[in-house]
This record gives structure tokens, C-alpha cells and sequence, in this order.
């Protein structure tokens, strides 16, 4: 049977760093709450003048390309992903982003549209790529995002209130551009072994980006204590455990290497973390995080971790990794693949 796998991935993480001391010193009313000991965000990569959406996924695709053995022209498809589709100050749904894209790169021939789906953006365009891979429709392909999302942590500083506010969470975002280039695995050492989505919409009023209620602005209004409790939390590894089960396999006989979770903030990952370890009856893998730098980098945030321990080397040879979504809508499941190959030049 065929399987697809990551053949690269690339990132833009702006040089551009606002901590999280700076962010909160600005708020119109003075927290009554500590914010980096809340979420273990130190700073979070933040848009320079020159950056947007677009320019982000350039230079994040132009990455990707770099650490890939096909060259634009090569490539069969292009999905873009980000929830933010800012060119300079205009946001764009007609065109596309990905016809930007195609025409900047030099993508003559690839195929290309946008997906957008709150924070699982990129694992939407991964699953749909992967699926076209395995249906022999598209040989490659390239899945992209550009998030330019800290105006919604501007619009907080100006009207948040306290920690139980509507746009709280918004505090945690950065910037940052994610490519992945997906084709058909060749072998067992790199190959997506099992990839699911779900989504569950009687949770979707709990988390809404929109018009601001009180500006012009954009804003994310979420309610936290009811995206996090344990009954919701539950649904990953509950999906996970019907999933593998059909299989014939379990969550220890899959013995992941390292997981990856969505970069929300520090005590988030540890409940989850936590509540992997109660339904999965297992000890869960080496958590993978970089939230302390980079902050919450929306739908690129997965691909923004594995980049960065890629690049640093601290990926052991022959790695099985498992990435869990977490995004608005609520849309979460499991992406596990197996790397060897993949790296960051």
C-alpha cells in the first residue's frame, strides 16, 4: 500500500521577540496575574515591519526547499493553511494565498488552494495532501502557512481584563511561517504511519476569532476553563485508543519516541500529558516545546518544534514521533510517523 512522508520542512520564525513582561506592562488595566508563569512563555516571535502572512510562508516555503531534493517547478500542489491572509495591510480571500504563492515560487504547474482551520490548518492540508499521495492523484506537494496572528494579542493587551477574560489566551500568540513537502514514502524509516483527525462541533462557540466587540480590531474570544476540562481533553487519546484498536495495536506498542502537542502554554501540555498517561494506561513519550521562546505560533506551531529540534540535533536517529492536534472548532487526533532522513541543513 502506498504511504506518503515528510520528504522536508522548512520555517520563518521572525528575529523579533516581545516577552511576555513587555506584552503585559502595556495592558490598559494592570493584570492581576502572571502571565509567564501561567503559560511558561517567556517571549513569543513577533512580526518585524517587513513581515506578513505571505512573506512568512515564502520564506518558510523557500526553507522547505531548501532542505528538499525537488525544486519549485517539481511540485504537483500547493495548500495553504494559515488562518491570518495578510498581504501588506490588506487580507486576502479572493485569490487565493496559494495562487500568491504558486506565482512567487515558480510553481508552474502545481495545483493550489487554501484550507484554513483554526489552529489544525497545516495537519488539515497535511491529511488532505497525504490522502491525494496514497490515491496516486499528486506525486508531492507542499503545505504552507504564513501566521501572522499577533493582532489578535494586540487587541488584548488594549481590552483584556483579567485571567478569566474572553481574549486571555490571545495573549500567548507569536508569529512565525511552517512548510512541510510531503511524497511517497520509500521506506519504513521515514513514512507517516497513522494519521486521523476528528472533529467534535458541539465544543465550537468556545473559541471564535471575529471583529472585536468593543473595536475594529481582530480578536479571539475563547473560554478557556471550558476548552480545558478534563472531559474535553479526553477526546484525543480516547480517538486515539478506537483508532489504534481497529489496528490490532495499542498506544505502548507503538513505542513513540517523542510527542509533540500544541504549544498552547506549559500547564496545558502537562495536563494533557497527564491525561495521556490515565487513558493510555503508558507513560507518554519525551515532550517536545519550544513555547517558552516562540509562544503560541497558531497552526504552525507543531511544525515550528519539530523544525527546531531538527535543526539542533536533538532528534535520535530512527525517531517515531506523535504530533496531537488542538485547534478551535474543536478539531484534534494524532499524526504519528516515523523520521530518519528528514533533516535541516
Amino acid at each position: 500500500m502506498t504511504k506518503a512522508r515528510f520528504e522536508s520542512i522548512g520555517a520563518y520564525i521572525p528575529n523579533k521577540r516581545v516577552s511576555t513582561e513587555e506584552l503585559t506592562a502595556n495592558m490598559n488595566i494592570p493584570p492581576q496575574f502572571d502571565l509567564e508563569a501561567i503559560t511558561g512563555i517567556k517571549t513569543r516571535s513577533w512580526k518585524e515591519d517587513k513581515d506578513d502572512s505571505y512573506t512568512m510562508a515564502i520564506d518558510a516555503a523557500n526553507s522547505c526547499l531548501e532542505n528538499s531534493k525537488y525544486e519549485a517547478a517539481d511540485l504537483d500542489i500547493i495548500i495553504s493553511c494559515s488562518i491570518a491572509r495578510f498581504v501588506g495591510d490588506c487580507s486576502y480571500y479572493e485569490p487565493p494565498m496559494s495562487l500568491f504563492l504558486k506565482h512567487k515560487l515558480g510553481a508552474h504547474k502545481a495545483i493550489f488552494f487554501d484550507v484554513s482551520n483554526a489552529c489544525a490548518g497545516m495537519f488539515s492540508g497535511l491529511y488532505i495532501l497525504e490522502s491525494m499521495i496514497k490515491a496516486g492523484v499528486v506525486k508531492n506537494g507542499l503545505v504552507v502557512s504564513g501566521e501572522y496572528i499577533s493582532t489578535i494579542a494586540e487587541t488584548a493587551v488594549l481590552e483584556a481584563k483579567d485571567i478569566y477574560d474572553p481574549q486571555f489566551g490571545s495573549l500567548t500568540v507569536g508569529d512565525a511561517g511552517a512548510a512541510v513537502i510531503l511524497d511517497k514514502a520509500v521506506d519504513d524509516n521515514d513514512v507517516i504511519d497513522c494519521f486521523n483527525l476528528i472533529s467534535t462541533p458541539e465544543y465550537s462557540d468556545l473559541a471564535i476569532g471575529k471583529p472585536s466587540n468593543d473595536s475594529n480590531r481582530y480578536a479571539m474570544y475563547a473560554s478557556n476553563s471550558k476548552m480545558h476540562t478534563e472531559e474535553r481533553l479526553k477526546i484525543w487519546p480516547n480517538f486515539q485508543i478506537d483508532m489504534l484498536a481497529k489496528e490490532g495495536k495499542d498506544f505502548k506498542s507503538e513505542q513513540f519516541d517523542y510527542i509533540i502537542h500544541h504549544q498552547v502554554g506549559s500547564k496545558f501540555v502537562e495536563r494533557l500529558l497527564k491525561v495521556g498517561k490515565e487513558a493510555f494506561s503508558a507513560e507518554q513519550p519525551e515532550s517536545l516545546n519550544v513555547l517558552e521562546k516562540y509562544g503560541n505560533t497558531s497552526s504552525t506551531s507543531h511544525f515550528i518544534v519539530l523544525y527546531e529540534y531538527l535543526k539542533a540535533n536533538k532528534l535520535k536517529d530512527k525517531s517515531k514521533i506523535l504530533m496531537v492536534p488542538a485547534a478551535s472548532g474543536f478539531v484534534t487526533g494524532f499524526l504519528s510517523m516515523s523520521i530518519n532522513n528528514l533533516a535541516v541543513k
